[in-house]
């Protein structure tokens, strides 16, 4: 990390220890997870350059599994995260290694058909609960404190996403991260150059599939339930949003835009109804228009002209 991302870390992070004082931490625990699954798919997008349309199969898929680990296996609450996130990890091994094979519009169309083919068997598997979903999952204690309590759960979603945010930025700026930058630019010359782009970009789909499923496995704990809309494509479409709307290939970008989008679905939802999907397509269209860079982006951009003005 460079000097200021250390510094804007640090921070945000402070902020977010003293946050349960003054806002509601069922709210900032949701924009935790959301957040956490826009920087997985960033990974993805941002600095691999894979669209992945249905992105949220892996949300869903830790979901279940999580849950379903805690209330019928009865495992621990740390192993029960660890099975789901495992989980999303071994599917986006086997949905990888099928879609890498192609490029572009096919590699997304091929990820949105794979992942609605796990949306039906979620429907109609048993153990999901189908359109009920599953219920009443336990949190259970971790280290002997109960995460009943949502202040104790919060600290461990902090915890969760500062490790799993520190990981990212790792990755991002390790010889691996630089590998899959030199793809997402310019594909044909990182062949040349004798890297196995195939499995490069296998394993930063597993590894985003997987950071994806932790998300999913945490919001589990957060709500004590797993739910269709958890792997629906709808889902896969705001994470997209999240991303383009913070700035795509930014380090904060993705936290911003799903800071951003959850709290606008949170305060309108009561408000307009149904019409938030309205709103969100309007913020997508504007976004597109106006910041292509998204809100980081745009801001790196007119801080770096301000910067070379005064020079």
């Amino acid at each position: 990390m460079s000097r200021s991302v250390q510094v804007a870390y640090l921070i945000g992070l402070g902020l977010l220890l003293l946050a349960p004082t003054f806002i509601y931490p069922i709210l900032v625990m949701k924009v935790l997870c959301f957040a956490l699954f826009a920087c997985a798919f960033n990974l993805l997008l941002g600095y691999t350059g894979l669209l992945s349309f249905g992105h949220a199969v892996f949300l869903g898929s830790a979901a279940y599994v999580t849950g379903h680990a805690l209330k019928v296996w009865e495992v621990p609450t740390l192993v029960g995260i660890l099975l789901g996130a495992g989980a999303s990890a071994l599917l986006g091994w086997v949905i990888g290694s099928l879609a890498i094979r192609r490029q572009g519009i096919y590699f997304a169309m091929i990820t949105l058909a794979l992942a609605q083919m796990m949306f039906f068997f979620f429907l109609q598997a048993p153990f999901t609960g189908g359109e009920d979903g599953l219920q009443g999952v336990p949190r259970g204690t971790l280290f002997g404190v109960d995460l009943a309590d949502d202040v104790n759960l919060y600290y461990l979603v902090v915890a969760i996403f500062a490790s799993s945010f520190w990981l990212i930025q790792r990755t991002i700026h390790s010889p691996f991260g630089q590998i899959l930058k030199a793809i997402r630019e310019n594909e044909p010359r990182a062949i040349s150059l004798g890297y196995d782009v195939a499995k490069y970009k296998l394993l930063a789909f597993v590894l985003s599939a997987g950071l994806a499923g932790l998300a999913g496995a945490t919001k589990t704990l957060v709500f004590k339930f797993a739910t269709l809309t958890d792997a629906h494509w709808h889902t896969s479409g705001e994470v997209v949003l999240m991303t383009l709307l913070g700035g795509m290939g930014t380090v904060f970008g993705p936290v911003v835009g799903a800071t951003v989008i959850v709290t606008l679905q949170n305060e309108l939802a009561d408000k307009v109804g149904s019409l938030v999907t309205v709103i969100m397509g309007a913020i997508f269209v504007v976004c597109v228009l106006a910041f292509r860079r998204g809100i980081v982006g745009e801001s790196i951009a007119l801080y770096q002209r301000m910067i070379g003005q005064k020079r």
